[in-house]
């Protein structure tokens, strides 16, 4: 039996021409054409006026938490159950993460639990749309209202997303995306922002840049960061936003295909279908295992690689993070939903050259290995 990744993207459009075109050119750096081609149609298709390619999308919260100007003694409130970048980009800024619990059902954030977060330092809030699911934006955006608070929207699993048919990415006072090489689009590694604001854009266009001044280039008023992205890098992006909606129901294809061969598997949690306010898009098919079973997520994904099924476990929860512990943060903290999605959650292979068989063959090594 053949091993089948976890993750395995589609280069099969136009992404050869466009680099070959890079090379023929010789523009291979950030001052390419297709880097501002890739912001301007990527930011169009989320309905956004500016877009500003980066690095990754690591530095693209980094970026877009320093354009906010939120910094020491600032508290910005946010899932427990996100990846590190998150909590990171507030920390680095000298501000304060405060986490919530994450809901049993969706996944995302309890936005229910926001309102009690918020303190007079509360500067922003930072939603984060995981796995497949955006989180319940309505909700969020009247708290921001009625507290006078920023919005960062966190769309880094949602390219092609939307909530109430609205793209995921337009909702925040800025947007970030990543294009690592399991995203729907790609750019091997590299990220954008989006937002409405000309002034938070040109801020984060000169943070991106090491804060180069227009007329006194070496002269800096400022610290910024080289968060550049190459045109070798847009151009994959380019060819790779071609075919978002191709992918989009690809990626709808393999959830849907997951659930009906794994529906009746006793012990299981799988992703909800969908809310009142969206579809599943299936960035990843995620797995919870139930309490009776008598093995955890680690246990689980060992079996499944010794037969060859790669998996990647889910999240671990901010308020667990020892970075964070050392650092004083999250003392005695507990968020019980979050913590068993931590402990018992995985998922599956979910790329976009998955096969038909490939599927078949992970359901069927799944539920060998739980029972």
């Amino acid at each position: 039996m053949n091993p089948i990744p976890v993750n395995e993207p589609l280069l099969d459009g136009n992404e050869k021409k466009y680099l070959i075109q890079c090379i023929d050119t010789g523009w291979i750096s950030s001052e390419g054409p297709f880097v501002k081609q890739l912001e301007e149609e990527f930011a169009a298709r989320v309905g956004r006026k500016y877009g500003i390619a980066v690095s990754n999308g690591s530095v693209a919260l980094d970026a877009a938490v320093a354009a906010l100007d939120i910094s020491h003694g600032d508290e910005v409130i946010l899932p427990t159950f996100t990846i590190i970048s998150c909590a990171a980009a507030i920390v680095r800024a000298g501000a304060v993460p405060v986490v919530v619990d994450s809901d049993p059902v969706t996944w995302n954030m309890d936005v229910s639990q926001v309102e009690a977060k918020i303190t007079p330092r509360t500067k922003a809030i930072m939603v984060v749309h995981i796995y497949g699911l955006p989180v319940d934006m309505d909700s969020v955006l009247n708290l921001a209202d009625k507290y006078g608070l920023y919005v960062i929207e966190d769309a880094a699993e949602m390219h092609g997303q939307t909530y109430k048919n609205r793209p995921c990415g337009s909702f925040g006072d800025i947007s970030t995306f990543s294009f690592y090489p399991n995203k729907h689009i790609t750019t091997g590694e590299g990220g954008i922002i989006v937002t409405d604001n000309p002034q938070l854009a040109a801020r984060c266009q000169s943070l991106r840049n090491l804060c180069f001044q227009p007329q006194k280039r070496f002269i800096h008023e400022e610290l910024g960061w080289n968060m550049r992205m190459s045109n070798l890098q847009a151009a994959l992006g380019v060819a790779q936003l071609e075919r978002l909606d191709e992918f989009v129901n690809r990626k709808h294809w393999i959830g849907q295909r997951y659930t009906e061969l794994l529906a009746d598997t006793p012990g299981i949690q799988l992703p909800l279908a969908k809310t009142d306010y969206a579809e599943n898009i299936y960035w990843v098919y995620g797995i919870v295992l139930k309490d009776e079973v008598p093995f955890d997520a680690e246990v689980a994904m060992r079996r499944l690689a010794d037969l060859k099924i790669g998996t990647r476990p889910f999240f671990w929860c901010m308020h667990e993070q020892p970075v964070f512990r050392k650092m004083g943060l999250f003392e005695d903290a507990s968020y019980p939903v979050a913590e068993k999605l931590a402990r018992r959650g995985f998922y599956v292979p979910s790329g976009l050259a998955l096969t038909e068989e490939q599927i078949e063959q992970v359901a069927g090594t799944l539920r060998e290995v739980l029972q």
